[in-house]
């Protein structure tokens, strides 16, 4: 199901518009999180478009690259900024399977990103509303149009069966150690 969050003087065809534009770069963001579940890692994947064109991707490297920072949205903004020669990226949209973490909602408010299309919520550290609302929140100077639940279950199949392999090879290794 999409649910999402729209300016209320879009007509219906910008809505279809949209919400193709939404299912098509959601697809390409998990493409991009397939590259970090190959790795090993969790997978997350993110996209950002600017005018119909994408400037930045980016997946979850945490582990591969022993870094906090390593998070599919901090990669592709890092790209997105690159590609633009600016830090804000005003009029731009992230698509995120994963709804972002404290730091990496904190860094889309901060690049200035205008919309934010999210696939799966994240129930212990989501600040796109779930646990936390960073990116629409008014205390802020910048506030972020989200859209959730966008290929929600494509988002949140992908995670579950990276975390039921995890726990299939954790379980496996155990066992192969105690014998």
């Amino acid at each position: 199901m999409i649910f999402s969050v729209y300016n209320n003087s879009m007509n219906n065809q910008d809505v279809k518009t949209t919400e193709s534009k939404d299912l098509h770069y959601m697809h390409l963001a998990l493409n991009q999180a397939r590259k970090a579940m190959a790795l090993g890692e969790v997978p997350i994947g993110c996209i950002i478009t600017c005018d119909g064109k994408i400037i930045g991707r980016g997946y979850n490297r945490r582990n591969t690259d022993h870094s906090v920072f390593s998070h599919a949205e901090m990669s592709a903004i890092r790209k997105a900024c690159r590609k633009l020669g600016d830090w804000r990226l005003e009029n731009c949209t992230i698509y995120i399977t994963l709804e972002p973490c404290q730091m990496c909602a904190g860094a889309i408010v901060q690049s200035r990103i205008d919309r934010v299309v999210i696939g799966a919520r994240s129930p212990k550290s989501g600040c796109g509303g779930t646990v936390l609302d960073i990116l629409s929140n008014n205390e802020f100077d910048h506030k972020c149009e989200v859209s959730q639940g966008v290929l929600e279950s494509d988002c949140s199949s992908l995670l579950k069966e990276f975390f039921r392999e995890l726990r299939k090879r954790n379980k496996e290794s155990k066992a192969s150690q105690s014998n």
